[in-house]
Protein backbone atom coordinates (compact mmCIF):
# COMPACT_ATOMS: atom_id res chain seq x y z
CA UNK A 1 0.00 0.00 0.00
CA UNK A 2 1.10 3.63 -1.30
CA UNK A 3 1.65 6.20 2.13
CA UNK A 4 0.13 9.74 1.42
CA UNK A 5 1.42 11.06 4.74
CA UNK A 6 5.15 9.63 5.77
CA UNK A 7 5.04 11.97 8.60
CA UNK A 8 1.56 10.37 10.18
CA UNK A 9 1.65 6.99 8.58
CA UNK A 10 5.21 6.01 9.09
CA UNK A 11 7.69 8.32 11.54
CA UNK A 12 4.75 8.96 14.15
CA UNK A 13 4.08 4.92 14.32
CA UNK A 14 7.84 4.10 14.39
CA UNK A 15 8.14 7.11 16.87
CA UNK A 16 8.47 5.17 20.01
CA UNK A 17 8.72 1.78 19.08
CA UNK A 18 11.73 -0.20 18.44
CA UNK A 19 12.66 -0.49 14.89
CA UNK A 20 14.88 -2.62 12.41
CA UNK A 21 16.64 -1.22 9.25
CA UNK A 22 17.12 -3.61 6.77
CA UNK A 23 19.50 -1.49 4.14
CA UNK A 24 21.27 -2.36 1.07
CA UNK A 25 24.71 -1.91 0.36
CA UNK A 26 24.58 1.06 -2.47
CA UNK A 27 25.36 4.79 -1.87
CA UNK A 28 21.75 5.88 -2.11
CA UNK A 29 20.44 3.41 0.41
CA UNK A 30 23.42 4.72 2.49
CA UNK A 31 22.88 8.17 2.34
CA UNK A 32 18.73 7.80 3.05
CA UNK A 33 20.00 5.45 6.11
CA UNK A 34 22.18 8.43 7.67
CA UNK A 35 19.37 10.81 7.12
CA UNK A 36 16.63 8.55 8.76
CA UNK A 37 19.20 7.75 11.58
CA UNK A 38 20.08 11.31 12.28
CA UNK A 39 16.25 11.67 12.72
CA UNK A 40 16.04 8.46 14.75
CA UNK A 41 18.60 9.81 16.91
CA UNK A 42 16.91 13.22 17.29
CA UNK A 43 13.64 11.78 18.83
CA UNK A 44 15.42 8.78 20.54
CA UNK A 45 14.00 5.87 18.56
CA UNK A 46 15.74 2.80 19.35
CA UNK A 47 16.86 0.71 16.54
CA UNK A 48 18.88 -1.62 15.02
CA UNK A 49 20.70 -1.33 11.63
CA UNK A 50 21.25 -4.66 9.60
CA UNK A 51 23.43 -4.29 6.29
CA UNK A 52 21.62 -6.53 3.61
CA UNK A 53 23.47 -7.43 -0.19
CA UNK A 54 21.01 -9.74 -1.41
CA UNK A 55 17.71 -11.79 -1.09
CA UNK A 56 20.03 -14.11 1.26
CA UNK A 57 21.14 -11.87 3.34
CA UNK A 58 17.47 -10.07 3.77
CA UNK A 59 15.79 -13.52 4.51
CA UNK A 60 18.81 -14.08 6.96
CA UNK A 61 18.66 -11.13 8.56
CA UNK A 62 14.54 -11.28 9.06
CA UNK A 63 14.67 -14.85 10.55
CA UNK A 64 17.31 -13.84 13.06
CA UNK A 65 15.49 -10.90 14.58
CA UNK A 66 11.25 -11.41 13.59
CA UNK A 67 10.73 -12.46 16.79
CA UNK A 68 12.20 -8.82 18.47
CA UNK A 69 10.97 -6.69 16.17
CA UNK A 70 7.31 -5.88 14.66
CA UNK A 71 8.44 -2.92 12.56
CA UNK A 72 10.60 -3.46 9.94
CA UNK A 73 11.91 -0.54 7.64
CA UNK A 74 13.51 -1.89 4.04
CA UNK A 75 15.67 0.53 2.68
CA UNK A 76 16.86 -0.17 -1.38
CA UNK A 77 15.53 -4.00 -1.04
CA UNK A 78 12.13 -5.32 -0.67
CA UNK A 79 9.85 -3.24 -3.18
CA UNK A 80 10.42 -5.88 -6.04
CA UNK A 81 9.68 -9.12 -4.37
CA UNK A 82 6.39 -10.29 -2.60
CA UNK A 83 7.66 -9.79 0.53
CA UNK A 84 4.32 -11.96 2.41
CA UNK A 85 5.19 -15.14 0.00
CA UNK A 86 9.33 -14.40 0.47
CA UNK A 87 9.40 -13.95 4.18
CA UNK A 88 6.06 -15.64 5.63
CA UNK A 89 5.88 -12.99 8.62
CA UNK A 90 3.41 -13.06 11.36
CA UNK A 91 0.25 -11.02 11.28
CA UNK A 92 0.91 -8.53 13.14
CA UNK A 93 4.39 -7.52 11.29
CA UNK A 94 4.92 -4.47 9.28
CA UNK A 95 7.11 -3.43 7.06
CA UNK A 96 7.74 0.09 5.65
CA UNK A 97 9.76 0.25 2.06
CA UNK A 98 11.66 3.06 0.72
CA UNK A 99 13.00 1.51 -2.51
CA UNK A 100 14.02 2.70 -5.74
CA UNK A 101 14.33 -0.37 -7.35
CA UNK A 102 11.40 -1.03 -10.04
CA UNK A 103 8.82 -2.28 -11.01
CA UNK A 104 7.58 -2.33 -7.52
CA UNK A 105 5.76 -6.14 -6.77
CA UNK A 106 2.15 -5.40 -7.58
CA UNK A 107 1.27 -8.01 -4.22
CA UNK A 108 3.09 -5.49 -2.55
CA UNK A 109 0.87 -2.48 -3.87
CA UNK A 110 -2.19 -3.99 -2.75
CA UNK A 111 -1.38 -5.73 0.04
CA UNK A 112 -3.20 -2.53 2.92
CA UNK A 113 -2.39 -4.63 6.51
CA UNK A 114 1.50 -5.31 6.46
CA UNK A 115 3.66 -3.58 3.48
CA UNK A 116 3.50 0.15 3.38
CA UNK A 117 5.36 1.70 0.61
CA UNK A 118 7.17 4.94 1.25
CA UNK A 119 7.15 5.90 -2.87
CA UNK A 120 6.48 9.07 -4.94
CA UNK A 121 3.37 8.17 -6.35
CA UNK A 122 4.48 10.80 -9.64
CA UNK A 123 6.96 8.65 -11.03
CA UNK A 124 5.05 7.42 -13.84
CA UNK A 125 4.02 3.44 -11.89
CA UNK A 126 1.57 2.45 -13.99
CA UNK A 127 0.79 -0.39 -11.55
CA UNK A 128 -2.12 -2.29 -13.48
CA UNK A 129 -5.34 -2.05 -12.05
CA UNK A 130 -6.28 -4.61 -9.21
CA UNK A 131 -9.66 -6.38 -11.42
CA UNK A 132 -7.09 -7.17 -14.14
CA UNK A 133 -4.34 -8.95 -11.83
CA UNK A 134 -6.63 -10.45 -8.79
CA UNK A 135 -9.72 -11.81 -8.97
CA UNK A 136 -12.19 -13.92 -6.14
CA UNK A 137 -11.79 -17.96 -5.92
CA UNK A 138 -15.36 -19.22 -7.07
CA UNK A 139 -16.40 -22.18 -5.59
CA UNK A 140 -18.33 -24.68 -7.87
CA UNK A 141 -21.76 -24.87 -7.25
CA UNK A 142 -23.98 -28.06 -7.65
CA UNK A 143 -23.79 -31.81 -7.30
CA UNK A 144 -21.88 -33.62 -9.26
CA UNK A 145 -24.47 -36.12 -11.41
CA UNK A 146 -24.25 -39.88 -10.61
CA UNK A 147 -26.65 -40.22 -14.69
CA UNK A 148 -29.35 -41.31 -12.40
CA UNK A 149 -31.59 -37.98 -12.46
CA UNK A 150 -34.93 -37.01 -13.43
CA UNK A 151 -35.40 -35.75 -16.49
CA UNK A 152 -36.35 -31.85 -15.45
CA UNK A 153 -32.83 -32.44 -13.08
CA UNK A 154 -31.15 -33.02 -16.07
CA UNK A 155 -32.41 -30.54 -17.98
CA UNK A 156 -30.67 -28.17 -15.02
CA UNK A 157 -27.56 -30.05 -14.68
CA UNK A 158 -27.32 -29.76 -18.74
CA UNK A 159 -27.50 -26.11 -18.59
CA UNK A 160 -25.01 -25.69 -15.06
CA UNK A 161 -22.04 -27.81 -16.81
CA UNK A 162 -22.61 -24.74 -19.86
CA UNK A 163 -22.60 -22.48 -17.58
CA UNK A 164 -19.13 -24.11 -15.75
CA UNK A 165 -17.70 -24.39 -19.19
CA UNK A 166 -18.16 -20.82 -20.00
CA UNK A 167 -16.88 -19.55 -16.48
CA UNK A 168 -13.51 -21.78 -17.38
CA UNK A 169 -13.51 -20.16 -21.08
CA UNK A 170 -13.80 -16.83 -19.57
CA UNK A 171 -11.30 -18.11 -16.46
CA UNK A 172 -8.50 -18.81 -18.80
CA UNK A 173 -8.98 -15.62 -20.89
CA UNK A 174 -8.78 -13.85 -17.95
CA UNK A 175 -5.85 -15.72 -16.82
CA UNK A 176 -4.03 -14.98 -20.58
CA UNK A 177 -4.48 -11.44 -20.08
CA UNK A 178 -3.16 -11.09 -16.50
CA UNK A 179 -0.23 -13.05 -18.00
CA UNK A 180 0.49 -10.47 -20.81
CA UNK A 181 -0.86 -7.55 -18.47
CA UNK A 182 2.32 -8.55 -15.94
CA UNK A 183 4.72 -9.69 -18.30
CA UNK A 184 4.13 -5.53 -20.18
CA UNK A 185 4.25 -4.37 -16.37
CA UNK A 186 7.49 -6.26 -15.01
CA UNK A 187 9.64 -6.59 -18.54
CA UNK A 188 11.99 -4.08 -17.69
CA UNK A 189 13.53 -3.07 -14.93
CA UNK A 190 14.45 0.65 -13.76
CA UNK A 191 15.08 3.26 -10.90
CA UNK A 192 12.83 5.33 -9.25
CA UNK A 193 13.08 8.58 -7.14
CA UNK A 194 16.36 8.33 -4.87
CA UNK A 195 15.27 6.96 -1.61
CA UNK A 196 17.70 9.42 0.29
CA UNK A 197 15.87 12.39 -1.46
CA UNK A 198 12.44 10.57 -0.38
CA UNK A 199 14.08 10.75 2.99
CA UNK A 200 14.75 14.17 2.48
CA UNK A 201 11.84 15.59 2.28
CA UNK A 202 10.30 13.34 5.20
CA UNK A 203 12.55 15.38 7.29
CA UNK A 204 12.09 18.82 5.45
CA UNK A 205 8.34 18.30 5.99
CA UNK A 206 8.96 17.75 9.92
CA UNK A 207 11.33 21.01 9.96
CA UNK A 208 14.10 19.12 11.00
CA UNK A 209 16.25 18.97 7.57
CA UNK A 210 19.62 20.10 8.33
CA UNK A 211 22.83 21.15 5.73
CA UNK A 212 24.17 18.12 6.56
CA UNK A 213 21.03 15.61 5.10
CA UNK A 214 20.57 18.06 2.23
CA UNK A 215 24.53 16.83 1.10
CA UNK A 216 23.08 13.43 2.10
CA UNK A 217 20.65 13.87 -0.76
CA UNK A 218 22.69 15.29 -3.47
CA UNK A 219 25.43 12.42 -3.33
CA UNK A 220 22.09 9.42 -3.29
CA UNK A 221 20.96 11.56 -6.23
CA UNK A 222 24.27 11.79 -8.03
CA UNK A 223 25.22 8.64 -7.11
CA UNK A 224 21.94 7.37 -9.41
CA UNK A 225 22.93 9.87 -11.99
CA UNK A 226 26.76 8.92 -12.27
CA UNK A 227 25.20 5.08 -12.54
CA UNK A 228 22.95 5.87 -15.06
CA UNK A 229 20.38 4.79 -13.43
CA UNK A 230 18.14 7.60 -14.06
CA UNK A 231 17.44 9.90 -16.85
CA UNK A 232 19.09 13.15 -17.26
CA UNK A 233 15.52 14.56 -18.20
CA UNK A 234 14.68 13.21 -14.22
CA UNK A 235 17.81 14.06 -12.62
CA UNK A 236 17.36 17.31 -13.92
CA UNK A 237 13.71 18.20 -12.17
CA UNK A 238 14.98 16.43 -9.25
CA UNK A 239 18.19 18.45 -9.02
CA UNK A 240 16.27 21.46 -9.47
CA UNK A 241 13.79 20.67 -6.24
CA UNK A 242 17.61 20.17 -4.71
CA UNK A 243 18.92 23.44 -5.53
CA UNK A 244 16.01 25.23 -3.75
CA UNK A 245 16.98 23.78 -0.60
CA UNK A 246 20.82 24.61 -0.75
CA UNK A 247 19.31 28.12 -1.77
CA UNK A 248 16.98 28.18 1.51
CA UNK A 249 19.73 26.15 3.63
CA UNK A 250 22.74 28.57 2.37
CA UNK A 251 21.61 31.54 2.52
CA UNK A 252 24.11 34.01 3.74
CA UNK A 253 23.93 37.87 4.92
CA UNK A 254 25.68 40.23 2.57
CA UNK A 255 28.46 41.13 5.47
CA UNK A 256 29.56 37.46 5.02
CA UNK A 257 32.66 38.19 7.01
CA UNK A 258 31.32 39.15 10.02
CA UNK A 259 28.11 37.03 9.94
CA UNK A 260 28.48 33.58 12.53
CA UNK A 261 26.67 30.32 12.12
CA UNK A 262 26.14 27.38 14.13
CA UNK A 263 26.57 25.43 11.01
CA UNK A 264 30.02 25.80 9.39
CA UNK A 265 29.40 23.44 6.35
CA UNK A 266 28.17 25.41 3.34
CA UNK A 267 26.98 23.81 0.28
CA UNK A 268 27.06 25.82 -3.85
CA UNK A 269 25.05 24.69 -6.71
CA UNK A 270 27.59 25.34 -9.74
CA UNK A 271 28.23 23.17 -13.16
CA UNK A 272 30.89 21.33 -13.48
CA UNK A 273 32.80 18.75 -15.97
CA UNK A 274 31.15 15.34 -16.42
CA UNK A 275 33.99 13.91 -16.33
CA UNK A 276 34.79 10.60 -14.14
CA UNK A 277 37.04 11.79 -10.79
CA UNK A 278 38.82 14.30 -13.05
CA UNK A 279 39.99 16.32 -9.75
CA UNK A 280 41.57 12.84 -8.32
CA UNK A 281 43.18 11.55 -11.39
CA UNK A 282 45.07 12.69 -13.63
CA UNK A 283 42.71 14.83 -16.79
CA UNK A 284 44.05 11.91 -19.44
CA UNK A 285 43.06 9.20 -16.88
CA UNK A 286 39.77 10.81 -16.89
CA UNK A 287 38.71 10.84 -20.28
CA UNK A 288 39.91 7.15 -20.47
CA UNK A 289 37.95 6.09 -18.19
CA UNK A 290 34.70 8.02 -18.84
CA UNK A 291 32.18 5.79 -20.57
CA UNK A 292 31.15 8.63 -22.82
CA UNK A 293 34.20 10.18 -23.90
CA UNK A 294 35.77 6.56 -24.15
CA UNK A 295 32.89 5.28 -26.37
CA UNK A 296 32.66 8.79 -28.51
CA UNK A 297 37.18 8.62 -29.59
CA UNK A 298 36.73 4.95 -29.94
CA UNK A 299 39.53 5.29 -27.16
CA UNK A 300 40.42 1.81 -26.85
CA UNK A 301 41.69 1.76 -30.53
CA UNK A 302 45.09 3.09 -31.75
CA UNK A 303 43.14 5.54 -34.31
CA UNK A 304 41.18 7.00 -30.94
CA UNK A 305 44.29 7.26 -29.14
CA UNK A 306 45.61 9.82 -32.24
CA UNK A 307 42.24 11.69 -31.86
CA UNK A 308 42.57 12.36 -27.67
CA UNK A 309 45.59 13.35 -28.39
CA UNK A 310 44.80 15.68 -31.14
CA UNK A 311 41.96 17.01 -29.08
CA UNK A 312 44.37 17.81 -25.96
CA UNK A 313 46.54 19.59 -28.55
CA UNK A 314 43.61 21.57 -30.17
CA UNK A 315 42.45 22.70 -26.61
CA UNK A 316 46.63 24.03 -26.17
CA UNK A 317 47.36 20.99 -23.24
CA UNK A 318 50.49 19.22 -23.17
CA UNK A 319 50.31 16.07 -22.75
CA UNK A 320 53.14 16.31 -19.51
CA UNK A 321 50.37 18.27 -18.08
CA UNK A 322 47.10 16.26 -18.84
CA UNK A 323 49.22 13.22 -17.75
CA UNK A 324 49.99 14.41 -14.23
CA UNK A 325 47.33 14.98 -10.67
CA UNK A 326 45.05 17.26 -11.66
CA UNK A 327 45.80 19.27 -8.36
CA UNK A 328 49.32 19.60 -10.35
CA UNK A 329 48.57 21.07 -13.23
CA UNK A 330 49.52 24.85 -14.49
CA UNK A 331 46.48 26.88 -12.21
CA UNK A 332 45.90 29.12 -15.49
CA UNK A 333 44.80 25.60 -17.35
CA UNK A 334 42.68 24.30 -14.12
CA UNK A 335 40.58 27.82 -13.89
CA UNK A 336 40.53 28.00 -18.16
CA UNK A 337 39.65 24.04 -18.25
CA UNK A 338 35.98 23.89 -18.68
CA UNK A 339 35.42 26.74 -21.76
CA UNK A 340 38.73 25.48 -23.41
CA UNK A 341 36.78 21.66 -23.37
CA UNK A 342 33.27 23.33 -24.54
CA UNK A 343 35.59 24.97 -27.27
CA UNK A 344 37.35 22.29 -28.69
CA UNK A 345 34.21 19.57 -27.89
CA UNK A 346 31.93 20.16 -30.96
CA UNK A 347 35.02 19.60 -33.32
CA UNK A 348 35.90 15.81 -32.17
CA UNK A 349 32.28 14.88 -31.44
Amino acid sequence: MFLSDFRKEFYEVVLNQRVLLLVASDVDALCACKILQALFQCDHVQYTLVPVAGWQELETAFLEHKDQFQYFVLINCGANIDLLEALQPEEDIIFFVCDTHRPINVVNVYNETQVKLLVRQDDNLEIPAYDDIFRDEEEDSGNESDGSEPSGKRQRFEEEIVERTMKRRQRREWEARRQEILFDYEQYEYHGTSSAMMMFDLAWIMSKDLNDMLWWAIIGLTDQWIHDKITQMKYVTDIGALQRHVSRHNHRNGDEENSLSIDCMKIAFEYDLCLALYQHWSLYESLCNTCYTSASLKLWSVQGQKKLQEFFADMGLPLKQVKQKFHSMDISLKENLQEMIEESANKFG
